[in-house]
């Protein structure tokens, strides 16, 4: 595994933030939705595809809180535009397990 410096690593942005909207997203390859979450009035209400549809629902993800890559390009998928990533863990079913804080965090919270 290569190594990379504090300094390197504090370049990531990883904030908290919470799933305003759920729509599918029929045109993507792998099953996904597309989703819309609020990282605080600093970076505002950005746009994500996350391939989440093995273990949530569009209903139980509206209000979740998530942490969320922000500094990354805005990726083309298809028609859609996928300006952060929401992070998480394939499980031993192949199927996406979503990083969250345990605690209501205000949306916008750096993770240090």
């Amino acid at each position: 595994m290569e190594k990379v410096s504090w300094n390197h690593f504090k370049k990531v942005k990883i904030v908290v933030g919470t799933i305003l909207s759920v729509k599918d997203f029929p045109e993507a390859i792998k099953p996904a939705f597309k989703i819309k979450i609020n990282m605080g009035d600093d970076i505002g209400i950005k746009s994500s595809s996350a391939q989440v549809t093995g273990l949530y629902s569009k209903d139980n993800l509206i209000g979740k809180q998530v942490l969320v890559v922000v500094n990354l390009p805005t990726k083309k998928i298809g028609p859609f535009n996928s300006e952060c990533l929401v992070t998480g863990f394939y499980n031993s079913d192949g199927n996406v397990v979503l990083a969250s804080p345990d605690e209501k965090i205000p949306n916008g919270t750096i993770l240090e």
